[in-house]
């Protein structure tokens, strides 16, 4: 019980995608193509108050799901 209500207390992060496209380059592994992918992420205090709101682009080959690299941009 007091783990649950730690975690209600510290906030859960959710992910949300945002959009995709490709992205220059090749993967190292398999030389497949490169996938970059925003992500929004939003952590929550009691559920309904937004902490903080981040944006990512993640980088994965398209081939193999490797990820490659995240990049965090401010919005």
């Amino acid at each position: 019980m007091a783990t649950a209500m730690a975690a209600a207390f510290c906030g859960l992060e959710e992910e949300t995608v945002m959009g995709q496209k490709k992205a220059p380059g090749a993967c190292p592994r398999c030389g497949g193509a490169v996938v970059a992918t925003d992500v929004e992420s939003v952590r929550r205090v009691l559920c309904c108050l937004p902490l903080c709101v981040k944006n990512k682009r993640k980088f994965s080959c398209a081939h193999c799901r490797r990820s490659l690299a995240a990049l965090y941009t401010h919005a």
